[in-house]
């Protein structure tokens, strides 16, 4: 299951560094990430780097010797963008995970792209801040990978995605060169946004090594609503409903009965979770109580903090708890808010018809739904459950949405984004790609 050992040129260049290594177990441990796409052998080398100069050491020698180059954080990618197969080298980067300065004064923070995302949260609440993206993963994810792929998270309905809070980036070009884009100031605007380019660039033109990131105050109240419905398309009604209140809240998540299955909930239905916060957030969830009680069979508020957050672990532990199920192909689309009953109909007569289980989790507040198909243990992800995924894909591009709102297009979505793209944006990106990355070493094969 791995690959052969890298050429003696690139080799020598390694070894001047301390983090790399051939070992077979290793190379092995590197090869996938949390999509479960296999690419069959694992890759050459693995590089540990530990600084920003190490990166630049790998670089240079990769692009001289046109040696492909997989960037790693913590591996829990879910589109195949961190697979790594034969005649390519690992740079996993979660050594440097330093919190290099968090300024209370200016709400931000400096760190590097190893730190996991749960860490900064902590540290940013020791000043009475927060950093506001909170992927379901926040716990093992890494910044650098949050970034790559422009993660969300639980609060992105009203703080939105990582490109919301990156304001600037150290990175490291594919010859090795080093620079830096944005700033540390919330408003700029001279020149090209470089910044907003990297942000969910999944490793093909340059590799993360620093980023000043946005802090946010923690919220002075936090209010946390919980909503049962006999079925999925009508709790994806009353999340729609909420939106056309004109109510933002800052977290609406949705469980169809699948999920609520595997994690053991004692109601079966439909799940949605509705959280706002600051000063009006008591009176904001009362008018999200009003619209959601006439199409709910029971609303209840929580009352404490601890039965708020219980409600938010039930809602995390949902893809875990799918995944003990067997072998999963986790899909990520999103439709206007509007739509999503209609995406929700679709997806359960989708699954029907194809007699694959599909359960469906949802980021209610941006119309961002992880239809997830359930398959048997090692039962292989064939033709016949690529089709069951095309048609999902499908009809959220027929219903005026995207391929992917935040998991990244990766090796697993690359034969439909054109589909959505078109082909001169495709081209033109195709371009783009060719100005950072002339001899196509970084992440080939993967986004575009």
């Amino acid at each position: 299951m791995t690959g052969t050992l890298p050429a003696p040129s690139i080799q020598a260049a390694l070894s001047s560094l301390a983090g790399w290594t051939t070992q077979p177990a290793v190379r092995d441990a590197h090869r996938l990430d949390r999509s479960g796409y296999d690419p069959g052998t694992g890759p050459d080398a693995v590089v540990f780097a530990e600084s920003a100069a190490d990166v630049s050491a790998v670089l240079a020698h990769a692009h001289a010797t046109r040696t492909p180059v997989v960037v790693r954080g913590a591996g829990t990618g879910l589109s195949g963008g961190a697979v790594a197969g034969e005649g390519s080298i690992v740079l996993d980067l979660t050594r440097m995970d330093r919190i290099v300065e968090i300024s209370p004064e200016d709400e931000l923070a400096v760190v590097e792209p190893g730190v996991i995302t749960a860490h900064l949260d902590a540290a940013a609440a020791a000043h009475g801040l927060r950093y506001a993206p909170d992927p379901a993963s926040l716990a093992i994810s890494t910044i650098g990978g949050n970034i790559a792929t422009n993660a969300g998270g639980l609060r992105c309905a009203k703080y939105g995605v990582t490109r919301d809070s990156v304001l600037g980036l150290d990175v490291v070009l594919a010859d090795g060169r080093r620079l830096a884009t944005g700033r540390r100031t919330v408003k700029g605007v001279a020149g090209y946004d470089l910044t907003s380019l990297f942000v969910g660039s999944e490793g093909t033109l340059g590799v993360i090594v620093g980023a000043t990131v946005r802090l946010r105050p923690v919220p002075v109240r936090t209010a946390t609503l919980a909503a049962w419905f006999p079925d999925f398309e009508g709790a994806a009604a009353a999340a729609a409903a909420i939106t056309a209140a004109r109510l933002q809240p800052a977290v609406a998540e949705l469980l169809d009965a699948a999920c609520l299955e595997a994690i053991g909930a004692d109601r079966d239905g439909a799940f949605l979770l509705v959280q706002t916060d600051g000063f009006g957030a008591d009176a904001e969830i009362d008018a999200v109580r009003e619209v959601v009680a006439p199409l709910a069979g029971r609303v209840d508020l929580a009352t404490d903090p601890d039965e708020a957050e219980a409600l938010l672990a039930t809602r995390r532990a949902a893809l875990p708890a799918l995944e003990r199920l067997g072998r999963v192909l986790v899909e990520d689309v999103a439709v206007p808010r509007s739509r999503l009953p209609e995406a929700v109909r679709a997806i359960t007569a989708i699954s029907r018809r194809s007699g694959i289980r599909i359960a469906t989790m949802a980021h209610a507040g941006d119309g961002n739904l992880h239809p997830i198909l359930v398959l048997d243990p090692g039962h292989e992800i064939d033709e016949r459950v690529w089709a069951t995924a095309g048609e999902v894909f499908t009809t959220a591009l027929e219903l005026g949405g995207t391929l992917t709102g935040e998991h990244g297009v990766g090796l697993l979505k690359r034969r439909w984004l054109r589909d959505e793209l078109g082909d001169d944006v495709l081209d033109l990106q195709y371009a783009v790609k060719a100005v950072f990355d002339p001899h196509h070493v970084l992440n080939p094969g993967k986004a575009l």
